[in-house]
């Protein structure tokens, strides 16, 4: 006798929460793909909230209160798992714990990301948190990853558990319930409501909606980066004029004060060239720098190169331990191409450097020409 288990809602949230998951996390691998992983966690946390409703106003075998969460029920499960003395319509009481727990650490992955989005790349619902926690970025970082790694800790429990019961009760057609909802077991078959249905119309749509609307709408609250572009020329014409004169025009914030100290001491000679200025002008360039270096930024980049340089007085950009550590991956032909030319062209890559901004979003790596 087959028995109705899975409602439709049910199965339609467990593919496109695989599909959600998968996605994000192919994603993460990707500076340049932040924004699409962003969205896909947004509507993963909607989706997930979903399933918490779901799990208190939802139909049989879906409710919370249908896992068996007795801790003498899990030890009795586990320790008959290959001789069963009971059968289980819905959860057994180790998939019911396991569900939970990847509920809850979903809904912690996504709160930790979306606070690592605002803090780390001053983007997103929580960018107003950027200014006050920067400094401070790693550590929600590493939260979200260890979230990420117990997340896939859990699938790893919950496919296990899967693929046992199919060799165990394979009778039961538990992995095609699925697929189906239809389990080979005698029981009672679930229905819907019409609240259960709306519930699940506007819980499942919105997690789509707000899937759309992060990919197609430009500026929006989810992916919105609140960094401002500098107009160096209108701060520090002088600056502009004499750096920018034969290279590109580096943000201040790029480097520490003992860098720049260093730099500006020895403009006799500047990477192999005599760039010298006079004595006012090197002093109004030199002010200007310090007060705009790296201990005063809140960008990623600036504090990370920051980090990376333990007060070493490393004047080259690319010889500080950050950026050959971010580039290391990165074949050496790119920078001997005809559209990068050097390592030190951080625009060829970077086309809002020169506004003082170093965006994931806007990295564009040119094809590789000879």
């Amino acid at each position: 006798m087959k028995t109705y288990v899975w409602a439709l809602p049910t199965r339609i949230f467990h593919t496109l929460l695989v599909v959600f998951v998968l996605v994000a996390y192919i994603t993460a691998e990707w500076d340049d793909f932040l924004s699409l992983h962003v969205a896909f966690g947004s509507a993963l946390g909607i989706l997930v909230l979903y399933r918490v409703v779901w799990g208190i106003f939802g139909p049989k075998y879906s409710k919370f209160s249908d896992f068996n969460l007795n801790k003498t029920a899990l030890k009795e499960y586990l320790f008959s798992v290959f001789n069963p003395k009971k059968e289980y319509i819905g959860h057994n009481p180790a998939a019911g714990y396991t569900m939970v727990g990847i509920i809850i650490v979903l809904l912690l992955l996504t709160i930790s990301g979306f606070l690592t989005y605002g803090i780390q790349e001053n983007r997103g619902v929580f960018a107003f948190l950027h200014n006050s926690f920067f400094k401070n970025m790693e550590l929600f970082e590493e939260i979200h990853e260890f979230l990420g790694g117990a997340l896939w800790f859990l699938i790893g429990a919950h496919v296990g558990g899967v693929l046992l019961d199919r060799l165990l009760h394979a009778k039961q057609e538990t992995l095609k319930s699925i697929v189906n909802g239809y389990k080979n077991i005698e029981g009672e078959s679930t229905k819907l409501s019409f609240l259960q249905i709306i519930i699940s119309i506007i819980g499942i749509g919105f997690s789509i909606f707000v899937l759309v609307y992060a990919l197609s709408v430009k500026d929006n609250m989810i992916t919105a980066g609140y960094h401002q572009p500098v107009d160096y020329k209108k701060e520090n014409a002088l600056f502009v004029n004499e750096c920018a004169s034969c290279h590109i025009l580096y943000p201040p914030s790029l480097l520490p004060k003992k860098s720049w100290k260093t730099m500006m001491a020895n403009l006799d000679d500047h990477f192999g060239d005599d760039a010298s200025l006079e004595p006012e002008d090197t002093q109004n360039i030199l002010k200007y720098l310090l007060d705009n270096s790296a201990e005063y930024s809140t960008s990623e980049a600036s504090v990370n190169i920051l980090n990376s340089l333990q007060n070493k007085d490393t004047i080259a950009i690319t010889q500080t331990p950050f950026w050959k550590k971010r580039h290391k991956n990165m074949d050496s032909k790119y920078f001997k191409s005809k559209k990068v030319k050097s390592k030190a062209n951080c625009k060829a890559c970077h086309s809002d450097v020169e506004k003082g901004l170093i965006e994931d979003s806007n990295i564009k790596i040119p094809s590789m020409e000879s």
